[in-house]
């Protein structure tokens, strides 16, 4: 009988299934919930390591000295020779090429030189005409004392013609004076001795202007040779011009920046192309000045070239006399009272080692890396002790 009633749930004290899902769902809910609020910690001490290391790192670099100073801002750079002519005239030949190698004395250019030539031709005529004048200024110097010798001859012919007139004459003034003589014969003497007088003062000067000619001639002479001299000068001059109309290279190194084409007229001092040589190149290399404090000459460098992706090294040449911002065009002005502290850049030359091969790399202008290993040097206490040291 009990069996066929139908069976109530209340009745056991049994819950319903579908009263019970509710409480299950609300059960997960709360551990879900549990789940989403107790995330992991494991990121937060990856960010928090990787935070004290970012700052361990910055306060090392900034604070801890290092013994290796580097800069990007560097390049190399190059004394080269700029070709320019030295007299004017028309190209009539060019011999070398763009970024052509050539040796010192090379020939690089040649200029038209018939006009120079013709000055050489003009200027050898005229030493040859005023040196057979010195010649001649020379002759009558040598002669001169001959023709003085000739003059003072006649003197004491002179002379002895003289006395004798003298004689005569006070002769006849006595027999003039006693009657015995006429005075026609006493006028005739004493002519005859104004004469000898006469004759006697020509000769001392014909001396006398024979040896004032031989100062004159000799002055004629050395005026002479000075105008050879000036024609030699000319002649010299002359000859250089027309060797400059062969330009050759100052040095040996790579031709550059070439705008000399055959066919143009140039002028003297025009840039024609430049000698670059490259085995001399160097680097050029601004580094703050707070990362100075342990650079000196001689120090090795690391020089990394970017555009090859090679290392060189390097020594360190000198430290250049005065930032970038003393030979800026526009130079600051920092009494305007609007003062702001800012790092300045001192330029390090640093030489490239002898004996690398791959030192031919190199080109004026690229950049560079530039790494000097200091050792910590203490540059104070060394300027301290040699105070007469310039670097």
């Amino acid at each position: 009988m009990s069996d066929d009633k139908p069976h109530d749930p209340r009745s056991t004290g049994a819950e319903p299934e579908e009263d019970k899902k509710p409480d299950d769902k609300k059960g997960g809910d709360k551990k879900e919930d549990k789940a989403k609020k107790k995330p992991p910690i494991w990121p937060f001490v990856v960010a928090a390591v990787i935070v004290l290391g970012f700052v361990g790192v910055v306060m090392v670099s900034l604070f801890v000295p290092h013994s290796v100073v580097g800069t990007d801002d560097a390049r190399v750079a190059l004394h080269f020779a700029t070709v320019a002519p030295r007299v004017s005239g028309q190209v009539v030949e060019v011999a070398v090429n763009d970024n052509q190698p050539v040796r010192v004395g090379q020939l690089l250019v040649r200029l038209d030189a018939r006009d120079y030539v013709t000055a050489v031709q003009r200027a050898t005529a005229t030493l040859q005409r005023d040196e057979a004048q010195v010649g001649d200024a020379t002759a009558q110097v040598r002669r001169q004392p001959a023709l003085i010798t000739q003059a003072q001859s006649t003197v004491p012919s002179a002379q002895a013609r003289l006395e004798l007139a003298q004689q005569n004459a006070r002769r006849y003034r006595n027999l003039a004076a006693t009657g015995a003589g006429t005075q026609q014969d006493r006028q005739q003497a004493e002519a005859t001795l104004k004469q000898a007088q006469s004759d006697l003062t020509g000769a001392q000067a014909q001396v006398v202007a024979a040896q004032q000619q031989l100062a004159i001639l000799k002055a004629d002479h050395d005026a002479a040779e000075a105008t050879a001299r000036g024609d030699r000068a000319q002649l010299g001059q002359a000859q250089l011009n027309l060797s400059y109309t062969r330009i050759a290279a100052p040095l040996d190194g790579l031709v550059g920046q070439r705008t000399v084409q055959v066919g143009d007229y140039i002028a003297p001092g025009g840039a024609l192309m430049t000698v670059m040589p490259l085995s001399a190149a160097y680097i050029e290399a601004d580094y703050r000045e707070v990362a100075l404090r342990h650079v000196r000459p001689g120090q090795h460098a690391r020089i990394h070239l970017d555009a090859y992706n090679v290392d060189l090294d390097g020594v360190v040449d000198s430290l250049a006399p005065a930032t970038g911002a003393t030979f800026a065009a526009v130079a600051p002005e920092n009494a305007t009272g609007n003062f702001t502290k800012i790092v300045q850049r001192l330029t390090v030359k640093i030489d490239v080692l002898p004996r690398q091969p791959l030192a031919r790399l190199l080109r004026v202008g690229l950049s560079v890396e530039t790494y000097i290993d200091t050792h910590l040097a203490d540059v104070a206490a060394a300027d301290r002790q040699h105070p007469a040291t310039l670097r």
